[in-house]
């Protein structure tokens, strides 16, 4: 299988993002430090839009850049950078993005990014969007955000909590962010995992409990 035809899409066998070949591992392959802006509304009421930006591992770089590296000048020109980004760009719109967004425990909608751009960094490929909630998200109660592949091939991850940034968080709500200990997370979603494991051993979407995830707490509105 060439790379250009896995790269970034799902395989039949439930392969995500950055599938190499068919059948998923159970560990990530590929490895990514992220960053995340929550924007604010005008009137820092809500949220407006997610800020994400993707540093990717040197050797998965390396091996995107050969593979798109078209005229073999050993680094990508805009067009071949633009191949990148449309080919990221589609796959992983079925994903949502890789993105986690809940409040008040439920999964909060958000609209497909306008575009995605692919950029090449000291050797590293750089992916970055913005998205918007499909609904308005007012900041009263408990508000989640991270970023997680639902197929454990990638590990997309913050590796300082300040790479989780709200700006104007209003005086009266928290920001925490949150690292899900492994052994806690399974212990505290054994039963649920299970149901899901039987029910559909490829959907139990186990990675989402492990996700990084930055915490904003609001008084309730009304």
């Amino acid at each position: 299988m060439h790379l250009t035809r896995a790269i970034f899409v799902p395989a039949a066998a439930g392969v995500a993002m950055l599938a190499l070949a068919a059948p998923a591992a159970a560990h990530p392959h590929v490895f990514a430090e992220a960053r995340l802006d929550v924007v604010l509304t005008p009137d820092h009421a809500g949220v407006a839009s997610l800020r994400h930006l993707w540093r990717f591992d040197e050797l998965f770089s390396s091996t995107v850049l050969m593979e798109f590296d078209k005229n073999a000048d050993l680094k990508l020109d805009d067009s071949e950078l633009k191949e990148v980004s449309d080919t990221i760009f589609a796959s992983l719109a079925e994903f949502d993005y890789f993105q986690l967004v809940t409040a008040a425990g439920k999964d909060v909608r958000m609209k497909a990014p306008a575009q995605l751009v692919a950029d090449f960094d000291n050797g590293q490929l750089i992916v970055l969007f913005e998205s918007e909630p499909a609904a308005p998200v007012r900041l009263a109660g408990k508000i989640d955000f991270g970023v997680y592949d639902p197929t454990f091939y990638t590990a997309i991850d913050f590796t300082e909590d300040a790479n989780m940034t709200v700006d104007g968080l209003p005086a009266n709500c928290t920001r925490t962010v949150v690292r899900p200990d492994p052994d806690t997370a399974i212990a505290e979603n054994q039963k649920t995992l299970t149901e899901a494991f039987f029910n559909d051993p490829m959907g139990t979407d186990m990675s989402k409990i492990f996700a990084t995830k930055l915490e904003l707490n609001c008084p309730p509105e009304g």
